[in-house]
């Protein structure tokens, strides 16, 4: 039987089958995405939408860390796992409000993170991140500010629709915390709208 891919069987030096020629930094980088992911699947369930955010979040992270000097081992996580405390939330309170999920998501993205094999000092700023990721400032690290932009760059379109180029942009500059952050939500919501000629 195949030893199944896990974060914990990297860390603790076990060879993962499959002849992947990727850098080892590079496959347990890829095989901590694979294991949270599923861990967040599993999490949700059938909340599609949650799911779909967290990708999305991650993906954005992803893209900014090829130009913040941020860690991956933090932020991939923290944006897979930031919104976990939305369900306990709704369970507990019926609201999944910024501050809700704040109090409610560290943990469990502890528990989740335990169960990979996180080391203990990487879960605590990955908890500090995911209990501060709607108030910046309470945490003020580059891996924190790589997060909160992600999460925006997802965001963004759905809270400021239909407000003028102008305003978007004075929002860019004040929301985003890394000039990252702010070149890619001016591609993405500055862009011309371009008006369909009558023939």
């Amino acid at each position: 039987m195949a030893e199944k891919r896990s974060f914990s069987n990297l860390k603790a030096g076990k060879e993962v089958p499959g002849g992947d020629i990727r850098t080892g930094r590079q496959l347990r980088g890829a095989v901590l995405k694979e294991a949270l992911v599923r861990e967040l699947e599993d999490f949700f369930g059938s909340d599609a939408r949650r799911i779909a955010h967290a990708k999305k979040v991650m993906e954005f992270s992803e893209k900014m860390l090829k130009r913040e000097r941020a860690d991956y081992t933090i932020v991939i996580p923290a944006a897979i796992l930031h919104d976990v405390g939305i369900k306990p939330a709704e369970e507990k309170y019926g609201s999944a409000g910024g501050q809700l999920q704040e109090k409610e998501g560290p943990a469990v993205a502890r528990k989740i993170l335990r169960k990979i094999g996180m080391k203990k000092d990487r879960i605590g700023e990955i908890c500090r991140i995911i209990a501060s990721h709607h108030s910046p400032g309470e945490v003020n690290t580059v891996n924190f500010r790589v997060l909160y932009d992600a999460d925006w760059l997802v965001n963004f379109g759905g809270e400021f629709k239909g407000l003028r180029r102008t305003e978007r942009e004075r929002l860019i500059n004040r929301i985003f915390l890394t000039e990252t952050g702010r070149l890619i939500a001016s591609v993405l919501y500055l862009k011309p709208v371009l008006k369909k000629r009558r023939v």
